[in-house]
């Protein structure tokens, strides 16, 4: 799948760091300061991913060949097909000469598309890919302060054992 190469990377990162961040963070009075910092380290390593190391380009570039590689298969030459910029979002955005039938169906048919949030003939927006990016990395970084939070309590547990 296409979001897989894109969502999983910043999702792993953010769950590596909020692990690491919770087991130092747990053991130590100054807890949410680590933690801000953790959160803050999470996401920059996403929006890192986003930006510089190009995974949204990659991205932007695949779902845009498959859209192009779609409508040639339906010998819609003259209808273009590319992703919403400014910010970069999932939205799809159709242009070119269809009737209506034409235009609804591929609005279906590009909305299905892996990676593709949804289709459309008019310009808007959708949500920014990078606020995407930014939402998959707190999700694991809140996953990985509850491993480390279940980490923390399986030592707490054992500590009680004096053999």
């Amino acid at each position: 799948m296409t979001l897989w190469g894109y969502f999983w990377p910043a999702f792993a990162a953010a769950l590596v760091v909020g692990l690491f961040t919770g087991i130092y963070a747990f053991r130590r009075p100054d807890r949410n300061r680590l933690l801000a910092i953790g959160l803050g380290v999470a996401i920059g390593l996403a929006l890192l991913w986003h930006g510089p190391l190009g995974a949204a380009d990659r991205l932007a570039a695949k779902i845009e060949s498959d859209a192009r590689l779609t409508l040639d298969n339906y010998e819609m030459w003259k209808v273009t097909a590319h992703l919403h910029r400014g910010p970069l979002s999932r939205r799809l955005l159709l242009a070119g000469p269809a009737n209506d039938l034409q235009q609804s169906e591929l609005v279906r048919i590009m909305g299905s598309l892996p990676g593709v949030s949804n289709a459309r003939w008019s310009k808007g927006s959708g949500t920014p890919l990078i606020l995407e990016c930014a939402g998959a990395a707190l999700a694991g970084f809140l996953f990985g302060l509850l491993l480390a939070y279940l980490v923390d309590l399986h030592r707490r547990h054992n500590a009680q054992w004096n053999w």
